[in-house]
């Protein structure tokens, strides 16, 4: 797979990102260098290696979920400069 300048610009407009002509160039050619190395990892035999999640050999170990008395919506809403039906109101950052 290659990576195309059109590729970045597209990905960039998604993201919102504004980038100079030279910063796509450079994208670009960094993101086909690490296509590159993946291939090459892609053609290591691996056949004898035990696949593993983890380094260590250790699991995690998450408490139950569960819910718990927190504070009051009011309090928390207090000093909220703009608040509707017990929610924070932000002002709109993306258009439609």
């Amino acid at each position: 797979m290659k990576i195309s300048k059109k590729d970045v610009e597209h990905v960039a407009q998604l993201a919102r990102l504004h980038l100079e002509e030279e910063e796509k160039e450079l994208y670009t050619r960094q993101l086909n260098s690490i296509l590159n190395y993946m291939e090459k990892l892609g053609e290591l035999d691996t056949g004898d290696v035990e696949p593993t999640a983890h380094v260590l050999p250790i699991k995690n170990v998450f408490r139950e979920d569960r819910v718990e008395q927190s504070m009051d919506i009011e309090e928390v809403l207090r000093n909220a400069p703009d608040r509707e039906e017990g929610f924070f109101k932000v002002p709109k950052i993306i258009e439609d």
